[in-house]
């Protein structure tokens, strides 16, 4: 073969070593780090598919050199860059794999179990009985099924977007939302309004469960549905490529501003353990303006720092390690670690986990609990002995299982100085119809009802019922109203055990529900009788305006 052949066959081998790298690099996006597993990975997908093309081109030269011959004893005496680049390829995937050894809590336990700084907690002081309008009644399961049915009335938008899966859980003006942007249908309809950019974005109040489309003067332009440099994965890399970025979310200022919260990983221990959070990157949805935020500088209205997934691998670490990795797989003596689902709450403006603490050996019951603050990676953990939340939750659907309903993983609160499982139980379509109180100590102790404060009320009376003290001191003050009219309609029905009667009168807005064995009097009561009664001014329903009624007078 001529040499100039053979120079256009190797410089070809080059081109397209170099194209696949760039391309590969375009795609997996590793960041330029030596702590980046992606880029070690990386690595080692170019130094294969030079081993391979090596290959190919000493086995041609072999041949050309020897005509019709070719033997693997020739190939190695007259070509070695196989055998070069094949080593070299080994040693980093030897040096790879060492490095994650190195890096383990095998050897590092010590390290683990401190990236966490726990202080004791005090459950009265810090979960004070809060409004339910600061409590998420929905889950993410349900608040896609609220997102999805808000995107089918959305008639301009319908046909070109959908709605994104992010449903990030955020604190906006003290009420706990989850927030998902729309996205492109596909990629014809990315090409017809990439130029405008998403139009919107859905956000779900998860205390009322309503759904608002929040339209924007100017769309978004940096979202994860883009496609080439705006993708917002690729617009971060380009602009910071040596960061190691941990899962990005969507969230809002307090202008309903919408941002990319791109929390930068550390490696604290060797070259790829220790995970932590050293700096955010928070980028403007709409322009793409970025800024670096030190982790201690974050601005306040930034929820997700650190992700739930990150903070619980944290305590984890602490409550299985504390007597080293071997007792941690072996004997496990005093050995701790959260139990398999987690939650959100929101206090003092910031969004903390909440997950239980049990045993490593699986028993059905918690010794306590923590909560991980978001933002900061604040942990407290609560040393209050109870039900596991999964024997809470099968308490629950049990209370129901007449209806089938099934319930979401538990809320933590403080109902009448009582650490409390709240729970929502759902039905087969997802969405959301009663309520469960379980007392986290005696979880026998279960009320449920169909709205929240029916719910509290008849918790509240099954905690006198089973002598556990009940302290109000801190409950919020029920607002009641007093009405005086003629009764136009009545009807009764049995609720739970006990009769009620609904009466409407003539102002004809609302009905009063009266629990008959609180206020014997109705029972002589008729329509066209005239009636004064005092109610709570919350709503029973969400959908009727349906009010408890407190005390009945003539």
């Amino acid at each position: 073969m001529k040499k100039g052949t053979i120079f256009k066959l190797k410089l070809s081998a080059i081109l397209f070593v170099l194209i696949f790298g760039a391309i590969y690099y375009y795609v997996t996006l590793p960041a330029i780090n030596i702590h980046s597993p992606g880029l070690w990975k990386f690595v080692l997908v170019v130094l294969v598919i030079v081993s391979i093309v090596s290959a190919i081109r000493d086995i041609s030269d072999t041949i050309n050199h020897n005509s019709k011959t070719f033997s693997i004893k020739k190939l190695s005496k007259k070509n070695h860059l196989f055998g070069f680049f094949f080593l070299v390829t080994i040693l980093v995937f030897c040096v790879f794999g060492i490095g994650f050894f190195l890096s383990s809590p095998v050897i590092n336990a010590g390290k683990y179990k401190e990236l966490v700084n726990i202080s004791n907690g005090n459950f009265e002081k810090d979960i004070q009985q809060i409004s339910y309008d600061e409590i998420p009644l929905l889950d993410k399961a349900s608040a896609e099924i609220v997102g999805g049915r808000k995107m089918g009335t959305m008639v301009d938008y319908v046909s070109q977007f959908e709605v994104a899966s992010d449903y990030t859980q955020i604190n906006y003006k003290g009420k706990p939302v989850r927030i998902t942007p729309l996205a492109y249908g596909n990629l014809l309809k990315w090409f017809t309004n990439r130029s405008d950019g998403i139009p919107a974005y859905i956000s779900i109040d998860m205390a009322t469960q309503n759904a608002d489309c929040i339209k924007l003067d100017d769309g978004i332009k940096y979202s994860k549905s883009e496609h080439f440099g705006r993708l917002i994965y690729r617009y971060i890399r380009f602009n910071y490529p040596t960061y190691i970025f941990d899962d990005i979310n969507l969230e809002i200022d307090e202008n309903g501003t919408p941002y990319w919260i791109c929390p930068v990983k550390d490696y604290t221990i060797g070259l790829f353990g220790g995970v932590t959070i050293s700096n955010v990157v928070i980028v403007n949805a709409v322009t793409g303006e970025h800024t670096d935020y030190k982790v201690d500088e974050v601005p306040q209205w930034v929820d997700h720092v650190y992700s739930a997934d990150l903070l619980i691998s944290y305590y984890d670490y602490y409550g299985t390690l504390q007597h080293g990795y071997l007792n941690s797989i072996l004997s496990q003596k005093g050995c701790l670690k959260t139990t398999e689902g987690y939650n959100y709450i929101a206090l003092n403006d910031d969004v903390w986990v909440y997950t239980g603490i049990t045993s490593v050996g699986g028993d059905e019951s918690n010794v306590g609990f923590v909560l991980m603050n978001q933002r900061t990676a604040e942990t407290k953990y609560y040393q209050i002995a109870g039900a596991e939340e999964f024997s809470a939750m099968s308490s629950a659907e049990g209370k129901v299982q007449n209806l089938g309903y099934t319930a979401t993983f538990p809320l933590l609160l403080n109902i009448s100085g009582e650490p409390t499982y709240f729970i929502s139980l759902k039905d087969s379509a997802g969405l959301v119809k009663m309520y469960a109180m379980v007392n986290i100590q005696k979880y026998t102790v279960v009320a449920t009802a169909t709205t929240t404060n029916e719910c509290e009320r008849q918790y509240k009376d099954m905690l006198i019922s089973n002598n556990i003290h009940v302290d109000d001191n801190n409950a919020e003050p029920v607002k009641t109203t007093k009405i005086t009219g003629t009764i136009t309609k009545l009807a009764s029905a049995v609720v739970e055990g006990n009769t009620h009667y609904y009466i409407a009168l003539n102002d004809g807005k609302n009905i009063y529900d009266i629990d008959v064995s609180k206020n014997l009097g109705i029972v002589l009561k008729n329509v066209g009788d005239t009636v004064s009664i005092e109610y709570n001014d919350i709503s029973e329903s969400d959908t009727e305006n349906i009010y408890k009624v407190i005390k009945v007078s003539e």
